[in-house]
């Protein structure tokens, strides 16, 4: 599957009225399509071995070119016209230690968000209910604390809450800070699909966002995930203040861990007034697509997730992003404490250019649930049957 046909083409009317096919200059432009790039385009498998100078020439890549050889990779690893539909839920809202300059749930930060208890397990998965009966094939459960040590009863009511998912045949993903060996192994028992823990940036840039979490922490907790047989979910957020140098050296990081992560979200920051970045801009779409894009190339398995702040994309931007390799989103009524899309307006979208959703358990090493799986007819009927005695005040 060559590239090579990308390269400019011109035709030159000699004095005779012959034609010249190939420019003269064709060998100075052979370097816009570089060399690793039709290798990866031409690769059967992932691989763990990149450098970052490969990486760097992938991302620099004119972007026509870039989003291009990603499509055909894309192509090659996964159905183009399904993306997975994902819903995120703060179980645990706000009150958090942690100094993320990002963050509206950090203590450190005057953003006016109250903290709130654990929501209990019935009402976790009364949502879990209504996001499965709108599309959604994962439920993703958010925590705001910076570890789950002294957290027992917090921990059970996690693996209630997963286990309570799993009977849905849903995939269910947790974030919930830095875990370690034995906390991951209680939660990959309890039939937990992902763990979500973002690296955020490069490591060169981290310590401009964050303070009170090392990088290495970070790191270790991914190892004890994938030690424990988890499916790692890791990615970044785009405009921060990094460079493109950044952005190459959070993939670098991600594609040379002992395996790829499962899944991968794209987060354009969301300026949150209160927060060191709240007077933020939202980083360029050509910076976010050339980083979806160089994503898709380098990391060819992975599900690669638009999240935060796909609701300040155009529908149209969101579609080149899909082209260029995403193939997830985060849909519903908020994203932790963020706007979202909603199912409504996702599902009309994917029918207008000719997507579908992802089933759950679809893609190869997900482990598909034992329990028989509740159809989405009686699901909605239970979520109607307890919105109705709700409203009765039963």
């Amino acid at each position: 599957m060559s590239l090579r046909h990308l390269l400019p083409r011109t035709s030159l009317r000699r004095a005779y009225g012959t034609v010249q096919s190939t420019p003269p200059n064709a060998a100075a432009l052979a370097h816009r399509v570089p060399a690793v790039l039709q290798a990866a385009t031409d690769a059967t498998s992932p691989r763990t071995n990149w450098t970052k100078d490969e990486i760097q020439q992938i991302y620099d890549t004119p972007l026509n070119q870039l989003t291009y050889a990603a499509s055909l990779i894309h192509r090659k690893y996964h159905d183009p016209a399904a993306i997975q539909m994902c819903t995120l839920m703060n179980i645990k809202t706000g009150g958090c230690s942690e100094d993320c300059s990002y963050c509206a749930q950090s203590t450190r930060h005057n953003t006016g968000l109250k903290a709130t208890k654990m929501s209990p397990v019935d009402e976790v998965l009364r949502a879990a209910r209504t996001a499965k009966a709108n599309g959604s094939t994962r439920f993703c459960m958010g925590a705001a604390w910076r570890d789950m040590r002294g957290r027992k009863t917090s921990l059970k009511n996690v693996k209630a809450m997963v286990s309570g998912v799993r009977d849905l045949g849903m995939e269910v993903c947790v974030t919930l800070g830095m875990i370690d060996e034995s906390q991951a192994k209680e939660l990959k028992d309890a039939g937990l699909t992902a763990y979500n823990h973002n690296l955020d940036t490069s490591r060169e840039f981290y310590p401009s966002i964050i303070t009170t979490r090392s990088y290495d922490e970070r790191l270790r907790t991914l190892a004890n995930v994938r030690d424990a047989g988890i499916n790692v979910c890791s990615g970044g957020i785009l405009g921060l203040g990094e460079k493109d140098e950044d952005r190459v050296g959070l993939i670098y990081t991600v594609a040379n861990l002992p395996k790829h992560p499962e899944s991968f979200p794209v987060n354009a920051l969301v300026p949150i007034p209160g927060t060191p970045l709240g007077e933020r801009k939202m980083i360029a779409f050509d910076k976010l697509l050339r980083t979806v894009a160089t994503a898709r190339v380098v990391l060819p398995a992975t599900i690669v997730r638009l999240a935060a702040g796909r609701i300040s994309l155009s529908e149209e931007q969101q579609i080149a992003c899909f082209q260029a390799g995403a193939n997830a989103v985060f849909t519903g009524e908020k994203m932790l404490t963020t706007d979202c899309n909603g199912w409504d307006e996702d599902r009309e979208m994917f029918d207008r250019w000719g997507y579908y959703p992802m089933k759950s358990f679809e893609r190869e090493g997900l482990e598909a649930p034992a329990e028989k799986v509740v159809e989405v007819v009686d699901e909605v009927a239970k979520v109607e049957k307890e919105s109705a005695q709700v409203a009765a005040g039963l």
